[in-house]
């Protein structure tokens, strides 16, 4: 063991005449562990939302979705077409619009979306979903969200009636089917039926209005877009789902970010503690100071042994953040016992995703914030003059 580490470690450990010094090295201590427990606990917890609201938008709708101005005519053959293309796994057509619903005297606005329930399956995860009942595969039939059946009290074998803009005609439908995404945008706006009655509801014909293409990684559906696009043609649109959500993922980023540096702020305090600590350590240390450089030890030395000792309080902080950090996340993540209200952040639950790059970024950044709130009590140290601190001793 170098002479230096074993100076500063003892500088931290034994008990000085100086109470006050002693004081703040341990609330310079809790600082560091504060600030990174509870930036490990929300990087976790925004990841958590960003992932969780990226599984739950990507398990009700496509990783891609193909549009054409006026809608795909022949999409039997376009599906064809897509599904040979590397990387697509399978293909639905599918149509979306406006529509009213509305039981006895309840009315409110849905998004009406007729699916082949055949092809959907391969496609999202709706049949995943599905609590109660079956896929619409029946004419005039519907599948609803939890929450629209328990804020218009639905339940199966309910009729229902729709209203487009297409006609002011209602059409009966019978609810076949409740699902639940998790989602409650989702479970509140989406209605399901088979593409033959959104078809006769919205009196199109024989066309879909866009063709859903599942791929076999979601995270590089934006590489797999920009060939399907190449394949297919320019006269049609091909987005894939972070084109479609792009606003609110960098919402949810630049609070991410934001977040990130409010809390790391609370580690810079902890290291001006450190900082001050360490040069109120050094005015109280300049008899062994000179002692020390009388006897040999270089400028360096010296103020190797105040980093070190500055290190030692960031490494210990660091380490007993971190330690409950990780084990907030756990408990958070096994317990849920934080629940959310749905219609405010989409899902039930505070979400948890701890990632291990994001940890060990924050573990390096508070250390190496640390180790810059030493240079300046270290340099002070080494600049002292053995006769000027050995004059008045």
């Amino acid at each position: 063991m170098r002479y230096e580490f074993w100076i500063s470690f003892r500088y931290l450990v034994s008990k000085r005449r100086e109470k006050f010094i002693s004081i703040v090295s341990f609330i310079s201590i809790m600082g560091v562990a504060l600030g990174v427990a509870a930036l490990i606990v929300v990087i976790a917890v925004m990841s958590g939302f960003d992932h969780d609201l990226r599984e739950k938008i990507v398990g009700t709708n496509s990783h891609i979705v193909i549009e054409k101005d006026g809608g795909i005519e022949d999409y039997n053959a376009l599906i064809d077409e897509v599904n040979r293309m590397p990387h697509v796994i399978a293909s639905s057509p599918f149509i979306n619009g406006q529509a009213l619903i509305r039981q006895k005297d309840s009315v409110t606005g849905v998004l009406f979306r007729g699916i082949d329930p055949e092809r959907e399956k391969f496609v999202t995860k709706i049949e995943e979903y599905l609590e109660r009942g079956t896929l619409p595969l029946e004419k005039d039939t519907v599948l609803i969200g939890r929450e629209l059946a328990w804020r218009l009290n639905f339940k199966l074998g309910d009729e229902v009636s729709l209203v487009s803009a297409a006609t002011t005609k209602p059409m009966p439908f019978r609810v076949v089917g409740i699902f639940n995404s998790g989602m409650f945008d989702y479970d509140m706006s989406l209605v399901f039926t088979n593409i033959e009655s959104a078809q006769e509801f919205y009196k199109t014909g024989d066309v879909a209005g866009a063709i859903g293409v599942k791929v076999d990684d979601a995270y590089k559906a934006d590489e797999i877009r920009d060939k399907v696009q190449e394949g297919i043609g320019f006269s049609y649109w091909v987005r894939s789902w972070s084109d479609l959500n792009k606003n609110l993922f960098s919402a949810l980023k630049l609070e991410k970010i934001a977040m990130s540096i409010i809390l790391a702020l609370i580690i810079v305090v902890a290291c001006f503690n450190i900082a001050s600590s360490l040069i109120m350590m050094v005015m109280e240390k300049t008899k062994d100071i000179g002692i020390l450089k009388s006897i040999g030890a270089t400028n360096a030395s010296i103020g190797k042994i105040f980093m070190m000792k500055g290190l030692l309080i960031g490494f210990i902080g660091t380490a007993l953040g971190a330690a409950g950090g990780f084990g907030l996340c756990h408990l958070l993540d096994k317990y849920e016992f934080v629940k959310l209200p749905k219609e405010i952040y989409y899902i039930d639950k505070l979400p948890v995703n701890l990632n291990i790059n994001d940890a060990v970024t924050v573990i390096l950044a508070a250390i190496l914030i640390t180790l810059v709130s030493t240079l300046y009590p270290a340099h002070q140290a080494a600049r002292l003059e053995p006769v000027e601190a050995l004059r008045y001793e």
